[in-house]
């Protein structure tokens, strides 16, 4: 994921357990649309109609890999919104060193951008009070930068470019 630098940020409290909520939010609603769709896809793949009409016919076959597929991607939702679910209530103390569940402010040239280190659904976004929040887990390049680092450090976000982390809850 690319960070976003470009954006200017007033100086605004972003509430930790507000955006986790509409992290979740995002999550179960993506999931009940993809478990319908789940449905439908399964059903197409039992089908007796879809059975195949010839050797050549796949039909039934593409729409039992569909299902899967989407299968496992409820499973993923569903862990994704268990998992965030679990950090509610986890509150860093002040100094305290960002870890899983952390909400992260960077500051580069004066303009702030939030992140918020999930386990899971990296590249989810949420607006609250008029900021951007965006997923990141400690998988991805930005997360493993700031892993273990504290309000006050410094991260190189590339050659030449660095951010500041201003605040971490």
């Amino acid at each position: 994921m690319i960070p976003r630098l470009n954006q200017r940020r007033a100086a605004c409290s972003v509430n930790k357990e507000t955006v986790l909520a509409q992290i979740v939010s995002v999550l179960s609603t993506e999931l009940a649309t993809l478990t319908r769709a789940a449905q439908g896809s399964f059903a197409a793949a039992t089908d007796p109609d879809s059975k195949a009409e010839n050797k050549y016919d796949t039909r039934t076959l593409e729409a039992s890999y569909v299902a899967r597929g989407q299968a496992q991607r409820v499973a993923e939702l569903q862990e994704a919104v268990r998992a965030f679910g679990a950090l509610s209530g986890n509150t860093l103390e002040s100094g305290a060193a960002i870890t899983l569940g952390a909400l992260v402010t960077l500051e580069t040239f004066g303009e702030q951008t939030h992140y918020f280190l999930g386990p899971f659904a990296g590249g989810t976004e949420v607006v609250h009070a008029g900021q951007e929040v965006v997923v990141i887990t400690p998988a991805s390049a930005l997360g493993q930068k700031l892993i273990a680092r504290r309000a006050g450090d410094t991260i190189a976000m590339r050659p030449g470019l660095s951010a500041k982390v201003t605040a971490v809850a």
